[in-house]
């Protein structure tokens, strides 16, 4: 028999591509069964109206560290990174956001790491600055467009300067928003892509 070949249909374009760690909290649960191909590669966004289902739930508290392989994170122009979660306009209206909050940082090797800023309170009205999880994703293929924007693929983008680093070659997002039921309580991540790499 030939082997099977396990190669990712997504290999080699800009997104994570290992699970380092995961620490569910409480009321996750939904997507764990995937994992981890769920977080990896692109993410399956439905646009502005819609939540996709393709992702995993941290639970309230949980965090995930995301690897790159052999590719690197750097300071470029603009945005560097960009994290996906299922955020959507309720009704269509972007002055209604679904926004489940989680905490972003970066490293460089995986033991040290540096966070960006993101303070709010729960009743404290979008933007949500220096967060992830309150911006849609959008509706794209992932082949057609093998460089990321943020203007095609939506989410949440980051800077490394507003970091203090220069590159990084790890992610991890921390739920600060501790809402739903269980078993999707929590961040939903969907996917963490590279703007700027090397």
């Amino acid at each position: 028999m030939d082997p099977v070949d396990e190669t990712p249909w997504w290999e080699g374009l800009p997104y994570a591509t290992e699970v380092v760690s995961f620490v569910p909290g409480e009321g996750s649960g939904f997507g764990e069964q995937a994992m981890p191909e769920v977080v990896l590669g692109p993410p399956q966004g439905k646009g502005d109206r819609a939540a996709s289902l393709d992702v995993l739930s941290l639970g309230d508290g949980g965090e995930i560290v995301l690897g790159f392989g052999d590719q690197t994170i750097v300071d470029g122009p603009g945005p560097d990174f960009v994290v996906f979660e299922n955020a959507f306009y309720a009704d269509g209206d972007p002055e209604q956001i679904f926004a489940e909050l989680g905490q972003v940082a970066v490293s460089e090797d995986g033991e040290t790491w540096v966070s960006f800023a993101c303070d709010f309170t729960p009743d404290d009205a979008p933007p949500y600055t220096g967060c992830a999880g309150w911006t849609p994703t959008r509706e794209y293929d992932a082949l057609e467009h093998p460089t990321l924007s943020l203007e095609i693929s939506g989410g949440d983008g980051f800077d490394l300067a507003d970091a203090g680093l220069s590159q990084a070659r790890y992610v991890r997002i921390k739920d600060l928003w501790g809402v739903g039921a269980t078993p999707s309580q929590g961040f939903d991540l969907d996917a963490v892509g590279i703007l700027n790499a090397e």
